[in-house]
């Protein structure tokens, strides 16, 4: 299982509590209000905005909720207008770190990122210092609910998706970004539930780190995601088979 697939599984799993379903209508909110303000209030007609409202559904956050947070960015000077940043930074060992962010306040956001990479051991770097270990890359994730991985493996790649993670749990589906729809779309059509679908980046290759740097890097991830500014951070190494169930648990 890659590193982003396990990080992925130990966000999930511990992203089930009231506190954090809270905190992900608050990221997912700023990632309609964005996507509505930049391309239109009707998620038909605009791609990102249709990603966004279907992750919204996926959390359980209430239609009405989704609704006003389409209102109020398409509705004028006084919604609050979110900028899109992404931060580049080193952890611990040098594990290349993306941190993608949506904030009305870029200053504060800046320092908050930038603190919580120090106390890490870590640092900020330069626009483009970590970047180019990353690619865009869609993500389709599919419920196993007692189905043949290998045909649903099967289906997807016949949709045009480019890789499929069968070992992770939900499954993983990863297409290129103008795919993701095309195959998000197909698969559904092929009578599988789609749990997510959405646009990320993805680390190119991974590294491997001891059990400690390991735990160390996996704070700053879960500390950075804390912040109600972040959306979303990816980082290039492998999580350890053994930390996994200490990571969910902790």
């Amino acid at each position: 299982m890659s590193g982003h697939s396990k990080w992925s599984q130990i966000k999930r799993q511990k992203g089930a509590n009231d506190a954090k379903r809270g905190a992900l209508f608050t990221k997912v909110g700023r990632e309609i209000a964005i996507a509505a303000r930049a391309g239109g209030g009707d998620p038909d007609a605009n791609y990102k905005l249709r990603l966004a409202v279907e992750k919204a559904r996926a959390a359980n956050m209430p239609a009405d909720t989704i609704k006003r947070a389409i209102e109020r960015a398409v509705g004028g000077a006084d919604s609050v207008q979110f900028e899109e940043i992404v931060y580049e930074g080193y952890g611990p060992g040098g594990v290349a770190i993306l941190v993608e962010t949506a904030t009305d306040n870029r200053n504060r956001t800046a320092a908050e990122v930038r603190s919580l990479f120090t106390k890490a051991g870590g640092q900020l770097a330069g626009a483009g210092a970590v970047a180019w270990q990353f690619e865009p890359r869609g993500v389709v994730v599919i419920p196993r609910d007692g189905q043949d991985p290998d045909e649903i493996a099967l289906a997807a790649i016949d949709a045009g998706a480019e890789d499929v993670d069968s070992e992770a749990d939900p499954l993983e589906i990863y297409t290129s970004p103008s795919d993701l729809e095309p195959v998000r779309q197909a698969i559904e059509s092929a009578g599988y539930a789609v749990e997510s679908a959405e646009l990320t980046m993805q680390p190119k290759s991974t590294i491997e780190l001891d059990p400690s740097a390991a735990r160390q890097n996996l704070r700053l991830l879960e500390n950075l995601e804390d912040l109600d500014d972040v959306q979303r951070v990816t980082a290039n190494f492998d999580i350890p088979d053994e930390l996994m169930l200490e990571a969910v648990t902790a």
